[in-house]
């Protein structure tokens, strides 16, 4: 018999699938590809965004006063990002070996791309490579956790939480004490260098 968390699991892996199929017809629809990691858009596309780019001044002056007084403490986050990105490379690189896990790509995480966008002013460029990398350091050390924790504590918790991660489906039961055991080896073998 099928878990039912297994059988949940199995339908997001087919709305990621079906996500990427949209993604696909949204690369025909504004015509461009992806080459080699670089985004390439025709002539005409190109054209058409650079004439849709609006000034930085006319941009600045949009934009109200208490955000771009806040703008300081937003990039100032930028130091523990860069900080835990360190700490993350430096755990995962040493810990993972040793417990037999998998490692995370971090390049399958961290996109920084919409700073090509030709309609996009300097700031708006700046802001999107600060989101990217930000978002994608998130991503990625919610991963880099998720298989840690699947691989020394692999039970949900006794009460619901919000958003958990991609291996939290595959853990036993809060309580099971029995499951916990045959549990935690199929967690293991899971993340486990051999896909």
């Amino acid at each position: 018999m099928i878990n039912p968390f297994e059988r949940l699991r199995e339908v997001l892996d087919e709305i990621g699938e079906d996500i990427e199929a949209e993604l696909g017809r949204q690369r025909e629809r504004f015509r461009y590809s992806v080459e080699r990691g670089r985004v390439r858009f025709d002539a005409e596309v190109r054209g058409r965004h650079r004439a849709a780019r609006e000034k930085l001044g006319s941009f600045l002056s949009r934009t109200r006063p208490l955000v771009v007084l806040t703008s300081p403490l937003i990039y100032s986050l930028i130091i523990p990002f860069a900080l835990l990105d360190l700490f993350v490379s430096v755990y995962q690189a040493v810990c993972f070996p040793i417990y037999g896990i998998r490692k995370v790509p971090r390049g399958d995480f961290i996109a920084i791309d919409r700073h090509h966008l030709q309609y996009l002013n300097g700031l708006q460029k700046l802001n999107c490579v600060y989101c990217g990398y930000c978002n994608g350091v998130i991503s990625w050390v919610r991963e880099v956790a998720g298989r840690t924790e699947a691989y020394w504590c692999p039970i949900k918790h006794a009460r619901r939480t919000t958003g958990p991660h991609g291996h939290y489906a595959g853990f036993s039961d809060y309580g099971d004490a029995d499951a916990f055991r045959l549990r935690l080896e199929e967690s293991r073998k899971r993340i486990g260098t051999k896909p």
